[in-house]
Parts: structure tokens; C-alpha cells; sequence
């Protein structure tokens, strides 16, 4: 079994004791539902033509729901790393390592109810979480052996995907999105740094022992996590369309599946987790909606 070095476990650890719950630092009250949740660069529809031609109102609408898709499949997802950090216990090799799963855990539930009370502020609901999660990931990311280098590549990328498009929405402040949503992005981002830190150590220790053909074994399965993860979080279902007021719902989904404004921006959000994969061997494809 493969562990991050324990010097950056107990590191992560003193970064995560200043520990403050987001529901209490967030102005709820401060929610402005006439701004869009998303920049206008990150919605599924960008550059095309149809949705040039929405009325304002409507691309506003559409970045909320779009917004609350990605925290619906961001609930899913802070599921399972809770549900297999609290497993990981049973796992430990130290003190220091079971203190960093417990402020990791209680990190991950912190974003849930963030998540959660954004939608009980706004109104702005979407069919369950777990409806249109990916069974084949969800499925790994639940069973896949503990500590194994395929465990530790899952939660890399399990992280580091949705950690990019929160990167990008992030650096868009001002006007450009509501300021609750960009604090929030903030909040989670400064988490997630720490965990995704503590993935990658794991992943370069678990790697230290495979060689070659393992690593080109593993890739197909790569491939196809890559490829799920990208749509859970990249790719709204029919539903957040139909009720932004965009029917049939499955029409605009095709449509932003192939825009290839998406694909591009997809891709660049991307280019850092497949190139960190390929330099430690892994012959990855680029992701396609």
C-alpha cells in the first residue's frame, strides 16, 4: 500500500487547523439572483449563435442552473471521497495520517452543506444528485482497493477536474459573477488545493512501484474516468437546459456537446491533470464530450 509522505500529511495538516465553516462565512443574504453564477466563457453554450441570441435574462438563468449542476455532481462526488476517507481509517499507518483524513473529511462535508444551502437560498433546485452520476466511475471510485495506485488516480483526477473549472470561475471577480458565488469558489479552492496536494503525493509514492506495462494496463481505465468525470462536470444534463427554459432540454445538450467553443475551453481547463498524467507515463487521450 502506497501513502503520501508523512512530512506533507502532517503539513496539510497544520494548514487545515484554521479550519471555519462556510456556511458561517458566507452572506447568504448577499445573493444576487439577478447575477449570472458562471462567466459568460464557461457556459456549455458559449459561442454559438442560439445562444448569442438569448435574451439576458436567460443566459443569466442558465449559468445558475448550469452552476448548480456542477455542485449537484459535486455532491456525488464529496460523497464518495467522504464515504472512502472514513474507510481509509481502518488503513492508517499513523496518528498524523488519521488527523489529516479527519480534517479532510470534515472538509469535504463543509462543501457539501455549502453546496446544499446555496440551493435552499436561491430556490434553484435540480432532480437528485445521484441520478446522473457515472456508474462505471462511481462505481470504481467506490471499490477500487485502498491505497492502490488506481485508488490514488482516481482521487487525482476525481479532484483536480472540477478543481479547474472552480479555478477558472475564480478568476473571474468583479461584476463578471455574483461575489457569494466567487467567495465560495474561493473557500473551496483553498480546500481543495490541500487535498489535491495530498492525492498527487500518494499517487507518486503508489507509482514508485509499477513499471511500463502496468502503467499502459491502467490506461484504458484512465481513459474512461477522464472521459465520465469531463462530462459529469463539463457537460449539463437535459434537465438544467429545460428548466433555464430551454426545451427540449436534449436538443441544447447535443448542441453544447458539439460546440467547439466547449470542447476547446474543455480542454484547456484539462491540458494540466492529462499532461501531469502523461509525464508519469500514461498515454491519455484528450477527453470529448
Amino acid at each position: 500500500m502506497s501513502h503520501a509522505d508523512t512530512s506533507l500529511v502532517e503539513q496539510l495538516s497544520t494548514n487545515s487547523l484554521p479550519y471555519a465553516d462556510p456556511l458561517a462565512k458566507l452572506d447568504w443574504s448577499a445573493l444576487d439572483m439577478n447575477k449570472p453564477w458562471l462567466p459568460e466563457g464557461a457556459i456549455s453554450l458559449t459561442g454559438l449563435p442560439e445562444f448569442n441570441n438569448l435574451p439576458e435574462a436567460v443566459r443569466i438563468r442558465l449559468s445558475q442552473f448550469e452552476f448548480t449542476g456542477f455542485i449537484h455532481a459535486g455532491i456525488w462526488l464529496e460523497g464518495i471521497f467522504i464515504e472512502r476517507l472514513a474507510r481509509n481509517q481502518r488503513n492508517t499507518i499513523s496518528s498524523q495520517e488519521l488527523t489529516y483524513y479527519l480534517h479532510e473529511i470534515r472538509e469535504e462535508a463543509g462543501h457539501s452543506l455549502m453546496f446544499l444551502k446555496l440551493m435552499e437560498t436561491s430556490g434553484i433546485h435540480l432532480p437528485g444528485a445521484w441520478r446522473n452520476r457515472p456508474v462505471i466511475t462511481d462505481f470504481l471510485g467506490r471499490h477500487t482497493p485502498l491505497h492502490s495506485t488506481l485508488f490514488w488516480l482516481a482521487v487525482t483526477i476525481g479532484e483536480e477536474i472540477p478543481d479547474r473549472l472552480n479555478r477558472f470561475i475564480r478568476s473571474h471577480g468583479g461584476s463578471a459573477i455574483d461575489g457569494v458565488i466567487h467567495q465560495m469558489c474561493t473557500l473551496h479552492i483553498i480546500d481543495e488545493a490541500r487535498h489535491i496536494a495530498h492525492a498527487r503525493g500518494a499517487l507518486e509514492a503508489s507509482l514508485r512501484d509499477i513499471g511500463t506495462t502496468k502503467r499502459r494496463l491502467l490506461t484504458p481505465l484512465l481513459d474512461l474516468m477522464i472521459r465520465q468525470f469531463t462530462r459529469t462536470f463539463y457537460l449539463p444534463s437535459g434537465d438544467v437546459y429545460e428548466m433555464a427554459g430551454l426545451a427540449p432540454g436534449k436538443k441544447w445538450r447535443e448542441m453544447a456537446r458539439h460546440n467547439p467553443a466547449r470542447q476547446a475551453f474543455v480542454l484547456k481547463c484539462l491540458n494540466p491533470t492529462l499532461n501531469m498524467l502523461r509525464e508519469h507515463g500514461f498515454a491519455v487521450a484528450d477527453p470529448t464530450l
